[in-house]
């Protein structure tokens, strides 16, 4: 199984754009491009592929459904997928033992993960927050690529 560097690799080098794919209601995949990123758990041990969804999002419905995603992610030829169980963090999405003052923070995290940067912090914060944006986390179960092949 490769491993959550070659994700971090191939992530840096495409800004952090991906595809994610969920599971429709209908049992069809929905796939959608993003931007994620590898962070520390903020909910327990090891990392997680992270990214942020807006509220009201078919992948966000989804996830609820059905709490499983692939991630893939790409640049030039080679790619990784890191498929696993999802948990979503947010103002809809309230998970156990995670403070909902920290979601700021983590949103933060997790945009920074996938490369992004920004000016001001307080406006990020002020647009996640009227958004309802959480945090998307995929636990990697499995990862894949065609490196080295």
């Amino acid at each position: 199984m490769a491993d959550l560097e070659l994700v971090r690799s191939l992530g840096a080098a495409d800004h952090g754009l991906v595809v994610l794919a969920t599971t429709r209601a209908d049992r069809t995949v929905q796939a959608s491009v993003v931007n994620a990123g590898v962070l520390a758990n903020p909910l327990g041990d090891g990392d997680v592929v992270a990214a942020v969804a807006a509220a009201g999002t078919a992948k966000l419905a989804n996830l609820r459904r059905f709490p499983h995603a692939t991630v893939v992610f790409r640049a030039g030829w080679e790619w990784v997928a890191v498929e696993g169980a999802t948990t979503i963090v947010g103002p809809d999405d309230p998970a156990d033992g995670f403070a909902p003052d920290r979601l700021p923070q983590l949103l933060r995290d997790v945009f920074s993960a996938a490369g992004g940067t920004h000016d001001d912090w307080d406006e990020y914060d002020r647009v996640m927050a009227t958004e309802r944006r959480a945090a998307v986390l995929v636990t990697p179960e499995r990862i894949t690529t065609n490196a080295g092949a």
